[in-house]
C-alpha cells in the first residue's frame, strides 16, 4: 500500500470506532463494578517528550520519538516483521498505573507492556493475544524507569505503528497533581538561570512560604557558605562528589538538610535523602541540554503546609513504636528509626524486627542494623529492602511491586511516610531504598541546570 493512502485521515475512522467501543465497555464496567483502577492514576502523561527508542523503523519519516511527542498526527512505524518494540526512558523509576496506546491501522494482535529498572531485565505488566487496535487504555500495575510495548504478532501485513504511547503514574504525596509534583512556577524563573562555565548551573530557590527571607536561606558547598540573597547560583564543577548543605535562619544552625551528588565531566547523579533524618523540605528539578527534565523530592502539598502540620501528620501516620520520632528532635528534625535509641540495643523496641528477620534467615542483625542496612545486610540489598518493606516473605517477583510494600508490621513506617509524601512516590527512606528503583536518585548526561527548592 502506498504511503499516501496510509495517512491518519484514512485510518482514523477505525481508531474512532474502536475507541467508542472501548468507552462503551468501560461505561458498562463502571456501572457494574464500581470505580476503575485508573481513577487512582495521575493525569500527566509522564512519557511525553522523553527519550524513545525502537527495534526498527519503517523509514526515517517514522522515528520512535513521534510516539511520545504529544502530536496525534505523527507516528512511529516499525519494519514489517515480528517481533518489534518501542521503549521509553521515563528518566527515573516510577509507579505506572495506566498505558494508553493510540494505534495506527498497523496494530498488534499480540503484545506485552513491560517495565524495567535497567533497560535489560523486563517484567511484563500486561499481555494480550487478542489486541483490538484503535485506542487502548490499559490499567496496569508496575514500577520501572523504562517501559515498552513489545509486539509479538502483527494484525496486518505491515509493521507496528503508534500515533502515541502514553504512560500515567499512580498518585502519590498529599496533593500537587497526580504525581505530587509542583507547578512550573514553583521552580522560579528557570529561563534566567545563567549558562554554566563548568558542568551545570545550580539554582537555589526559597519555598519557605514566607517564613524566611532570601537573606536567611543558605547553601554550603566546597568551602563556601552563602545566602541566596548573596548568591542564588552555583557553577558546579566536575568531580564534586559529596554533599551540598542548606540552612535556614543562620549558617550552621539547627534547621538544615542536604542533597548528595556525584558530578562527572558531562553528567550528574543526585538525590535527596531521608536515610539519616528529615531536616528541611527539599525538591530537585534536573534539566538536560536535550530539553528533558526530572523532578524528585518532597511533594508540592508537603511544601505548602506548615512545618508543624508535617510533624503532626507524621506522628498520626506511623504506628505507636515510631511516634516518638516526631518529638525526639522537634522542631528541628525527625530522625530515622535506626538513629533513635528506642530501636537500638537495650531500647524499648530493640527487638522490633527480631522475629520477622529470623523467620527470613537473618538472626545476626539488630533492629537498628536492619533499619540502617548494616551488619550482614550491608552486602545484601535485596534482603534489607525486603525486611524494611515487609515483603521478604513473598516470592522474589512480588518483592519488587510497590503495591506490596508496608502492608504489615514490622516495617519501616518512617520510610513509608516519606514515600507517601514524595514526588512520584520516590524517596530514600533507608540505605538500600534504591532496590527495585524506589529511591529519589536521578541522573542526567549533559546536564544544563538543577533547581533546588528549600522549604520549611
Amino acid at each position: 500500500m502506498s504511503l499516501i493512502s496510509r495517512t491518519r485521515g484514512k485510518r482514523r475512522i477505525a481508531a474512532v470506532l474502536a475507541a467508542l467501543s472501548l468507552i462503551a465497555g468501560l461505561l458498562v464496567s463502571a456501572l457494574t463494578a464500581g470505580p476503575a483502577t485508573a481513577a487512582a492514576c495521575g493525569t500527566t502523561n509522564v512519557a511525553q517528550g522523553k527519550t524513545a527508542t525502537a527495534s526498527s523503523l519503517e523509514n526515517a519519516s517514522f522515528p520512535a520519538s513521534n510516539a511520545v511527542d504529544g502530536n496525534t498526527g505523527t507516528r512511529w512505524s516499525s519494519a514489517f516483521a515480528d517481533p518489534q518494540w518501542l521503549d521509553v526512558d521515563l528518566g527515573s523509576s516510577q509507579p505506572v498505573c495506566q498505558v494508553t496506546l493510540d494505534w495506527e491501522t498497523a496494530y498488534a494482535s499480540a503484545f506485552q507492556i513491560q517495565v524495567s529498572t535497567d533497560n535489560s531485565s523486563w517484567t511484563t505488566i500486561y499481555s494480550t493475544t487478542t489486541g483490538t487496535g484503535g485506542v487502548q487504555a490499559l490499567n496496569v500495575s508496575g514500577t520501572g524507569r523504562y517501559i515498552r510495548m513489545y509486539g509479538t504478532a502483527r494484525a496486518t501485513q505491515w509493521g507496528y505503528s503508534l500515533w502515541e504511547f502514553q504512560v500515567y503514574g499512580t498518585s502519590s504525596g498529599t496533593g500537587g497533581g497526580g504525581s505530587g509534583a509542583p507547578p512550573a512556577s514553583f521552580w522560579g524563573n528557570t529561563s534566567a538561570i545563567p549558562a554554566a562555565h563548568n558542568v551545570l548551573e545550580v539554582a537555589v530557590v526559597n519555598q519557605t512560604n514566607g517564613q524566611y527571607p532570601d537573606s536567611q536561606v543558605y547553601w554550603s558547598f566546597n568551602g563556601q557558605t552563602k545566602s541566596i540573597a548573596q548568591q542564588p547560583y552555583i557553577d558546579m564543577p566536575a568531580n564534586s562528589a559529596g554533599r551540598m548543605y542548606f540552612y535556614l535562619g543562620s549558617p550552621n544552625g539547627p534547621y538544615f538538610d542536604f542533597i548528595e551528588f556525584t558530578v562527572g565531566t558531562s553528567s550528574i547523579n543526585v538525590d535527596t535523602t531521608r536515610v539519616d533524618r528529615f531536616g528541611l523540605k527539599l525538591a530537585l528539578l534536573l534539566h538536560g541540554h536535550d530539553g528533558t527534565s526530572q523532578e524528585v523530592g518532597d511533594s508540592y502539598a508537603t511544601f505548602t503546609e506548615s512545618r508543624a502540620a508535617t510533624f503532626s501528620r507524621f506522628e498520626n501516620f506511623v504506628p505507636a513504636e515510631f511516634k516518638e520520632l516526631a518529638t525526639d528532635d522537634a522542631p528541628y528534625g525527625i530522625p530515622s528509626p535506626g538513629n533513635d535509641p528506642a530501636f537500638q540495643p537495650g531500647g524499648a523496641h530493640a527487638n522490633y524486627f527480631a522475629s520477622y528477620a529470623a523467620a527470613e534467615g537473618d538472626t545476626s542483625d539488630t533492629t537498628a542494623q536492619i533499619f540502617g542496612c548494616a551488619g550482614t545486610l550491608a552486602g545484601n540489598p535485596g534482603l534489607c529492602a525486603g525486611l524494611n518493606r515487609h515483603v521478604a516473605q513473598l516470592p522474589a517477583a512480588q518483592q519488587s511491586d510497590p503495591a506490596n510494600f508496608y502492608q504489615a508490621a514490622p516495617a519501616n513506617y518512617y520510610a513509608e511516610f516519606w514515600h507517601q509524601n514524595a514526588i512520584n512516590g520516590l524517596a530514600y527512606g533507608f540505605p538500600y531504598d534504591d532496590d527495585a528503583g524506589q529511591s529519589s536518585d536521578i541522573s542526567v548526561a549533559n546536564p544544563q541546570y538543577m533547581v533546588v527548592a528549600v522549604g520549611w
